[in-house]
């Protein structure tokens, strides 16, 4: 079972930027990829080859997290914080934005597989696919409360409690909502 497709609608234009923000040249990269490096291969979920890492950022414009197609160029904003121009995975250039590192820029979610339901505890945060007549995007939730069920011939029957982050609303979820953040 794959990730759910992460769909954004939007009408807004990017915001001006600072002109007095230090814009540092960068190379286009089609995707983040760092130096290999020798790490254990025991467990890939712990610890993952760096050349394989993918990462989601956060949006200004809905709070919802998209996949990161593209670092397209960084710079450092007067504060000292470090920003980078992103295009996001099945958008175009009208869609690229800037965003903080630290803040908006993570490793991707894991989805989770039916057999991973035990892996996921009241408390832990997720990231949850929510569908409305208007979105249909990712955001961050807590997991409230967990209705643990039998699974059957089509998988995990559990419902997850979840509260989104954004907006405070709950919602009650099955497992193939959510993707797991990744432990290192």
């Amino acid at each position: 079972m794959g990730k759910p497709q992460r769909k954004r609608e939007r009408g807004d234009a990017d915001a001006e930027i600072d002109t007095e923000t230090e814009i540092l040249p960068s190379k286009q990269m089609s995707s983040p990829v760092a130096a290999p490096l020798p790490l254990p291969q025991d467990d890939k979920d712990i610890m993952p080859l760096l050349q394989n890492l993918q990462f989601e950022a956060r949006s200004s414009r809905d709070f919802a997290w998209y996949d990161i197609h593209t670092f397209l160029a960084h710079r450092a904003t007067n504060a000292g914080e470090l920003e980078v121009r992103v295009r996001y995975a099945d958008f175009g250039a009208d869609e690229d934005e800037w965003v903080n590192v630290k803040k908006a820029v993570r490793v991707r979610s894991i989805p989770l597989e039916s057999s991973e339901c035990m892996k996921v505890h009241a408390g832990d945060l997720v990231l949850c696919f929510r569908e409305g007549s208007n979105e249909a995007v990712h955001y961050d939730a807590h997991v409230m409360k967990i209705e643990r069920k039998l699974h059957d011939v089509r998988g995990c029957r559990c419902l997850f409690v979840v509260k989104y982050d954004h907006d405070n609303t709950e919602e009650k979820v099955h497992l193939s909502r959510l993707c797991r953040r990744p432990k290192f």
